[in-house]
């Protein structure tokens, strides 16, 4: 892009630039912004932390590079930091630099630097708050912004980097983490998800209490009993509640519709259905995504047979097939359960399970076209509780959920398996294992999966649908008990 054109683009989304030069509102943007204007249809007041260490801490050398599926929020919860920050009466707004990518190259990211510093030089010599907007897209951005924050003053701002994929081309821990841990141990690499269930339960009011979360290694830890038994007389509320969780999933305008009118409206599942045509099958036709979502789905609490998906789908090979499914993965709409051993390895050449990452995307293949199947609640129960386990565990140890590590699923032979086998992931004692889970949604005949749990591992938990029951060494606890716990 040309010069002219990246200072009328700054000009023009830095709004709050004009008004500290003119000692006017440094908020009154808020108020006339499309995008927080369109969020306003569908509020229902969820707003993720997920950045904020950036709004309300220091101003410093900080780097995180926060990514996620399209249609999550990335770029709402940028301005919802952006007027934090505008906020703040330790701030000068013109410290604040907002850069929408799109439509530009990796090489102008030198040029904004400069031109953002230059159009800002009334703030001073003061550090500034970089908010680069969907700069994952850009080829070869780790390499420019490693350039800038070793030999430039954008080395020592804040730099916020936001995306919807990311690709193995994209050296981003070689480029920009490496040897940035700075003085205290921040997340510097962030995934925005789309709400959790327990986001969803806040969010629209219903009256069930909310317990405080616990690690994933202490799932059968006293603690863990006595929130399960507090949260016992509201069991029927916790199932509605769910299967409303199973319905919506976690996207937030899809929460709001569900919530106000009992469904997702057609308009949203297509908005979705075209990001993914865009990202995932750009050279298929229209109907392509519903159904690979809906054969996903179907398929998802078994190792997934990708030669029996390419055939069933007619994509003609095994190749095509895995083109598909590698970019579901890498723009956050699935994530791999790979099988694994007692010890927590992947098990090389086995099939792996594939779970798509949010409800609502199970849906809309029944949804958008005539004849597929309608997504089941048994199986989805089990994916939601592997994407809560995932979460946990990567928060524990970022990086986790990218590189296909946070759940996996265990053969105990004669046909039997283990949704959910034992992890090591890191505690304030040193490692610790997960506890090791099986779903099935079901109200009895719970103990034969039991039974498989404790034959492996001694101890475990069963995940039901409105039983709880602690008198075996395998707990059962109701699968949204379970998911609050984790999350």
């Amino acid at each position: 892009m040309r010069d002219d054109e990246l200072r009328e683009r700054l000009r023009d989304r830095n709004p709050w630039w004009r008004a500290a030069a003119t000692s006017t509102d440094a908020l009154a943007w808020v108020q006339s912004d499309q995008m927080l204007r369109a969020r306003a249809a569908y509020d229902l007041g969820y707003r993720s932390g997920l950045l904020d260490d950036v709004a309300d801490g220091p101003i410093d050398d900080k780097l995180v590079v926060l990514r996620g599926a399209r249609r999550v929020g990335k770029s709402v919860l940028l301005k919802d930091t952006a007027a934090r920050l505008c906020g703040r009466g330790d701030v000068d707004p013109r410290q604040l630099v907002y850069v929408p990518t799109d439509g530009m190259r990796a090489s102008d990211l030198n040029r904004v630097a400069k031109l953002g510093r230059e159009l800002t030089r009334s703030a001073g010599q003061t550090r500034r708050v970089w908010l680069l907007d969907e700069v994952t897209g850009l080829e070869g951005w780790t390499q420019a912004l490693k350039y800038l924050r070793d030999n430039t003053e954008l080395g020592a701002d804040t730099v916020i980097c936001t995306g919807s994929s990311w690709e193995e081309e994209a050296e981003v821990e070689r480029d920009l983490l490496a040897g940035r841990a700075g003085a205290s141990a921040r997340r510097r690499s962030r995934i925005l998800h789309p709400m959790s269930f327990r986001d969803v339960l806040a969010a629209t009011g219903r009256e069930i209490p909310l317990p405080v979360s616990l690690p994933p290694w202490a799932l059968q830890d006293e603690a863990a009993l006595l929130i399960a038994e507090s949260l016992e007389l509201f069991v029927d509320d916790l199932d509605l509640a769910w299967q409303a969780y199973l319905t919506s999933g976690g996207f937030p305008r899809a929460v709001a519709e569900h919530h106000k009118t009992g469904e997702v409206s057609e308009a949203f599942l297509e908005d979705l259905a075209a990001w993914l045509h865009r990202d995932v099958d750009p050279e298929a036709g229209e109907d392509s995504v519903p159904k690979l979502l809906s054969a996903i789905e179907s398929r998802c609490t078994s190792p997934l047979n990708r030669r029996a998906l390419a055939d069933d789908l007619g994509y003609g090979s095994r190749q095509t097939a895995d083109l598909r499914l590698v970019r579901l993965v890498r723009t956050y709409a699935a994530i791999w359960c790979h099988q694994v051993d007692e010890n927590g390895c992947r098990v090389a050449g086995a099939q792996s399970k594939l779970y798509l990452c949010d409800p609502v995307l199970a849906w809309l293949g029944s949804q958008l076209r005539a004849g597929l199947s309608r997504p089941d609640f048994s199986r989805l129960t089990e994916v939601c509780l592997g994407l809560a386990l995932a979460r946990a565990v990567d928060d524990l140890e970022p990086g986790r959920w990218e590189n296909d590590d946070s759940i996996g699923y265990l053969r105990t032979g004669g046909g039997k398996e283990i949704d959910f086998a034992p992890l090591a992931v890191p505690s304030p004692s040193g490692a610790a294992h997960t506890v090791p889970i099986e779903s099935k949604w079901v109200s009895s005949g719970w103990r034969a999966e039991a039974r498989v749990i404790e034959g492996k591992f001694s101890a475990g938990v069963v995940a039901t649908r409105t039983v709880l029951d602690s008198s075996n060494r395998a707990w059962a606890l109701p699968a949204p008990v379970l998911a609050l716990l984790l999350e």
